[in-house]
């Protein structure tokens, strides 16, 4: 996640040791293009590890507090999870995933920081751009 609040990247992996950890990291900074300042992890050891051999200049911050928003931003994955009755396997997942995290994210403006009428002029010139993009016109 982001400053903002944005997922960045999601990537699933049958191991989480530091071999998982820094090909996440790889992945997150080819396509980010940049090296963040900070990054806030959970305590998984694995990921200090990873930090120390790619990025020896980024502060690494593990703390139950601070990732509390990177843990949250995993509850709409696992609803939609819920309600597939699972994936079948990990290449499933990560296909899905990658697509389902910004489509959601376009759909789901910040509306605790938003008034009642600011959020639904967004989400309606968000749902305006959706139908341009994927060229679709509303049936009323």
């Amino acid at each position: 996640m982001d400053s903002e609040g944005n997922v960045l990247d999601v990537l699933l992996q049958r191991y989480q040791d530091t071999k998982a950890a820094k090909r996440f990291f790889r992945k997150l900074l080819k396509k980010q293009g940049f090296i963040p300042r900070v990054i806030v992890t959970d305590k998984l050891k694995s990921y200090e590890a990873a930090r120390k051999r790619m990025m020896k200049t980024v502060e690494h911050r593990q703390h139950q507090g601070l990732n509390n928003r990177v843990e949250n931003s995993h509850q709409p994955t696992r609803v939609r999870e819920r309600r597939m009755r699972r994936f079948k396997s990990l290449g499933q997942a990560q296909r899905f995933l990658s697509a389902f995290g910004p489509i959601r994210g376009h759909f789901h403006p910040k509306q605790h920081e938003l008034s009642a009428k600011r959020y639904r002029e967004q989400l309606r010139q968000r749902f305006e751009d959706w139908q341009e993009v994927t060229c679709v016109r509303s049936a009323a």
